[in-house]
């Protein structure tokens, strides 16, 4: 992760040892949405560094009905805010309007919270529209001498938004994820290797790419990873991604013949 600049690290570790205590008192008096939403105006301002003024907007209007919190950065909608009173257990069901809000607003990010637990999802564009949990952080959990708890807490502040580094830390997430791996591994490229390796170590035994792609998928490898929509989806980017890297490989090809050509004449 980026390093968190020394004044916002301050800020960040003050942040946590002054809204605990004020988070675990709303919660031992079981206070309601309303007053959830103002301790978390408090905590986007005093601990994330947005201005609760021009930054975080109430009841941001979407089609004749409200989201309970935005964010705007510069006059613009970066995430939706869906907030539920502090006693309430969150589920994924709760953030399913804000997902659809975002949609609609071509947003990509959304926060469900109920001032403890904060969970940032992004939106998956596809028929229908989904949603990924990239970050779950238990406020109250959070350890002020912790450099890793400092460092999540930067990718939702004001000035990680700024350096997009959410972005970089989801598609670093989605690059380990299992489903990517095993696309990876399942790719032509990957099973050319393991098919020279295996030959190596068994020279006189014939190996076929198709048939180590089927041991891999069927006998090595866990079904939910190989198997479903995001399997299908991991695959579809590395395929996409090897395409990329041929068309390039093949331009770089063509030109280097022509300057070759030109050269010679």
């Amino acid at each position: 992760m980026a390093a968190v600049p020394k004044k916002v690290s301050e800020r960040l570790v003050q942040g946590i040892r002054r809204f605990q205590p004020v988070l675990a008192a709303a919660r031992s008096r079981d206070v309601g949405e309303a007053d959830t939403v103002t301790i978390i105006k408090d905590v986007l301002a005093e601990v994330f560094g947005y201005d609760k003024y021009t930054d975080v907007t109430s009841e941001y209007s979407i089609r004749g009905t409200y989201c309970d919190l935005a964010i705007k950065i510069d006059g613009q909608l970066q995430t939706l805010i869906e907030v539920k009173a502090i006693g309430l257990d969150l589920k994924d069901a709760h953030v399913k309007q804000a997902i659809d809000y975002a949609a609609n607003q071509g947003v990509d990010w959304v926060l469900l919270t109920n001032g403890i637990v904060w969970r940032v999802y992004h939106l998956i564009f596809a028929k229908p529209i989904d949603q990924e949990l990239v970050l779950e952080i238990d406020f109250c959990k959070l350890n002020p001498r912790s450099q890793k708890d400092i460092e999540l807490l930067y990718l939702w502040c004001k000035e990680g938004w700024q350096r997009s580094l959410l972005g970089e830390y989801h598609s670093q997430r989605q690059a380990l994820s299992r489903f990517f791996v095993a696309a990876v591994i399942q790719s032509d490229q990957v099973l050319d290797v393991i098919r020279r390796e295996l030959r190596r170590v068994s020279p006189d035994v014939k190996i076929d790419t198709d048939e180590l792609g089927d041991v891999l998928k069927n006998e090595v490898m866990k079904r939910e990873v190989v198997e479903g929509e995001k399997a299908d989806e991991a695959r579809k980017r590395i395929a996409k991604s090897a395409n990329k890297a041929l068309r390039a490989k093949a331009s770089k090809s063509g030109g280097d013949g022509v300057s070759a050509s030109d050269a010679a004449g």
